[in-house]
């Protein structure tokens, strides 16, 4: 059975490791980190092995998944130092391009990037993929039925991912969803009816576009009659900018993206 080895024991980690049980995965999974206390809780949480010192994590691991913060991949690698046999390396460290995770670790590593979503903690993520050039086939495929595990898999090219990750956060809706429900019990509503309100306008109507194919288009018409109360909030929100806003976050999002090139 293929071992998967995670260098990091952070939120990401622990939201594929979730995913995965939930899925019954039965290829051992361990988790390397400095931080004893994450080993121990990923341990008792999830039946994962742990280890503490790096190098035996490494060379365990069949499928090696590189989990750490971007403005750390560098030192890991150099920690690595050197793959010493045949091993399928991801990296999930948004912004550092496969270009200076070929020159970092030196050996026998087969590259790939991943960004999978939190939300593959329940099964049903998203996870982005891009491989490195001479990545073969038999390789792709298990990097993919791996991700497949925890939610959506799409294969996109490495110059889209910046704007992917800056795109796909969750963060999107949980934001969306405090700011509506926050508003509106401002407004009057409890804080329980606010939620549920707010929850319905953003998920629930998602999901019906999503499971059903009337377009987008025609479901915004539908929802919002001329000149009543949801045309009325939805013509005053553009108004205010809310296009603009989004623009710009999602502008910054991909410009601290691309800043890990460099690092």
């Amino acid at each position: 059975m293929k071992t998967t080895v995670f260098l990091g024991g952070g939120r990401i980690t622990s939201a594929l490791i979730a995913g995965l049980r939930r899925a019954n995965y039965k290829n051992p999974i361990f988790v390397h980190d400095r931080h004893a206390k994450k080993l121990s809780q990923l341990r008792h949480q999830y039946k994962v092995g742990t280890e503490s010192d790096l190098r035996p994590a490494v060379e365990r691991a069949d499928l090696l998944i590189l989990a750490v913060r971007p403005e750390s991949v560098s030192e890991l690698l150099g920690q690595i130092g050197e793959v010493r046999r045949r091993t399928v390396v991801v990296s999930l460290a948004a912004g550092v391009p496969l270009a200076n995770l070929r020159a970092g670790l030196k050996g026998h590593p087969l590259w790939a990037r991943a960004m999978p979503s939190p939300i593959c903690r329940s099964g049903g993520g998203l996870t982005a993929l891009t491989f490195d050039r001479n990545l073969p086939q038999k390789e792709r495929r298990l990097i993919k039925k791996f991700f497949s595990k925890v939610g959506a898999v799409l294969e996109i090219p490495e110059s889209k991912f910046d704007v992917f990750t800056a795109t796909y956060s969750c963060s999107h809706g949980y934001h969306a969803l405090a700011t509506l429900a926050e508003v509106a019990h401002a407004e009057g509503l409890d804080r329980q009816t606010a939620f549920l309100a707010a929850a319905h306008a953003l998920a629930d109507a998602i999901v019906a576009w999503r499971e059903g194919t009337t377009p987008l288009s025609r479901l915004l018409h539908e929802a919002a009659t001329p000149g009543g109360i949801a045309a009325t909030v939805m013509t005053t929100v553009k108004e205010a900018g809310y296009r603009r806003a989004v623009a710009r976050g999602l502008r910054a999002g991909i410009a601290r993206a691309r800043r890990h090139r460099k690092a």
